[in-house]
């Protein structure tokens, strides 16, 4: 088992992306589920205020700091993570296991036209690449249980869900089981990134951790406001959790 990291009340595993493949792929070998969660800035500040969001993420296998603030926060909050292991850098490692290993993904999410553009330049990228099956992510709830049948009928070792917080995380929850999937990563926007859809920030601003600011910039009506309230809310939640670690003057004299 990982060691875990307690930030903001939510464990966090601390493993590296190497590390996080190697368990990835131990678990479809083994026959064991392996449900992946990950947090950034505005899903820990959202799980505050969502506790369907909070329970489903919690309650994954492997919960992994998906952004570079939650790193940052973790060294300032003495609960240091080893690196950042980003669920779209992830998502792009396993296709590439699984299309070394033999293991077969099903692709669930985004609009019908960009999982087509996906699926054709992955078949591109990854061309041994087993696809058991995809769907797009445009469905009622009552759908839920038959769409996770038909991933389980189509024999899917890796299940990748690109759909937004709090849905993917809580079709996990409810039907990750029912899938049958070893594996079940939810990849929020990745599918649209692949597809070209949506640029992904260039690796420079995603070191300084300004990928939000890079999206935002591309979606300035529909993500600028959302970005820089969730990440004002996070340097607060940040601050106020570095108050409450750290004694007071008084109780340290006390412990003397």
């Amino acid at each position: 088992m990982s060691a875990r990291r307690t930030l903001f009340g939510i464990e966090v595993d601390a493993l590296t992306m190497d590390e996080t493949v190697r368990r990835c792929l131990e678990a479809v070998r083994d026959g064991r589920r392996l449900e992946i969660g990950v947090v950034n800035a505005a899903k820990l500040v959202n799980m505050r205020r969502d506790a369907r969001l909070a329970d489903a993420v919690t309650g994954c296998d492997l919960v992994l700091a998906d952004g570079q603030a939650v790193v940052w926060a973790g060294r300032v909050l003495r609960a240091p993570l080893p690196e950042r292991v980003a669920g779209i850098d992830l998502f792009l490692r396993l296709l590439a296991e699984a299309e070394t290993a033999g293991v077969s993904v099903y692709f669930l999410g985004a609009k019908e036209e960009v999982l087509k553009e996906m699926l054709r330049r992955v078949a591109n990228r990854f061309p041994r690449l087993k696809v058991a099956g995809s769907r797009n992510g445009y469905f009622h709830d009552d759908e839920q249980e038959a769409i996770a049948d038909g991933i389980a009928r189509s024999g899917a070792q890796m299940l990748f869900l690109g759909m937004t917080s709090p849905k993917k995380e809580i079709f996990t929850a409810a039907h990750g089981t029912r899938t049958g999937a070893r594996v079940v990563h939810g990849v929020g926007g990745s599918f649209d990134i692949l597809a070209g859809v949506t640029k992904r920030a260039p690796k420079s601003w995603q070191r300084w951790g300004l990928e939000w600011l890079y999206r935002a910039l591309q979606e300035p009506r529909r993500l600028g406001r959302r970005y820089v309230t969730t990440n004002a809310s996070f340097l607060l939640m940040t601050a106020r959790e570095f108050v409450r670690l750290t004694p007071s003057p008084a109780s340290a004299n006390r412990s003397h």
